[in-house]
């Protein structure tokens, strides 16, 4: 049976296009949750003008304006109570969490990752993966733990390298799957259909 509607809260820092395309999602399709909360380590970051935009909560704050990052991702989670959140996802947020803040929502953080996993982690995987001259790459959803880019798989789609491409030829190609897979990733978290078994993630059937 699938539980109440969930909570999400959306970590951008910078351009908002994941957030953008998994709100489109929702409002077209519709599933078990909604987005109730952006939230960026970047005040400027034009991901909050999108989510005011729809009239989606937003709250920023910098780290440097605290002593170091537990007492930053502190905050943060009194923020995330305060909000009544379900589910962190990860949408180009350019920061590691603690894992302080990490177990307080085991299980229920998602990070999308423009690699497949476990190759090219890091913050530039698509540039990594372009000058090792790979044939194939593409993208990795995954559950967030302590570690960079380390958590369970829940989906990958591969994107072929035309010999053609330059990099942002690439970039653009990566993006366009990133947000086709995305959203299916939070539809079924929202779900309750993934069951995290050691390292592999089970997508179950959707009730009928």
């Amino acid at each position: 049976m699938i539980s109440r509607r969930k909570k999400i809260a959306v970590f951008a820092s910078g351009f908002g296009s994941n957030f953008q395309a998994i709100n489109d999602y929702i409002k077209n399709k519709g599933i078990n949750g909604y987005i109730g909360l952006l939230f960026s380590n970047n005040p400027g970051a034009y991901a909050l003008q999108r989510a005011e935009k729809d009239n989606i909560a937003t709250y920023a704050l910098d780290p440097k304006d605290f002593n170091d990052r537990k007492e930053y991702d502190q905050e943060i989670a009194k923020v995330l109570k305060k909000e009544n959140i379900d589910i962190i996802v990860l949408a180009g947020y350019m920061l590691l969490f603690t894992p302080g803040l990490v177990n307080l929502f085991k299980n229920r953080i998602i990070n999308i990752h423009p690699s497949l996993l476990p190759a090219f982690k890091g913050t530039q995987g698509i540039k990594d993966a372009y000058d090792y001259g790979v044939k194939v790459t593409g993208v990795t959803v995954h559950f967030v733990d302590a570690e960079l880019d380390h958590g369970p798989i829940i989906l990958q789609k591969e994107v072929a390298v035309n010999d053609s491409y330059s990099l942002k030829d690439l970039e653009e190609r990566i993006h366009q799957v990133e947000h086709d897979l995305y959203p299916k990733a939070v539809e079924y978290l929202c779900s309750d259909r993934l069951q995290i078994k050691g390292r592999k993630v089970i997508i179950r059937e959707k009730e009928v």
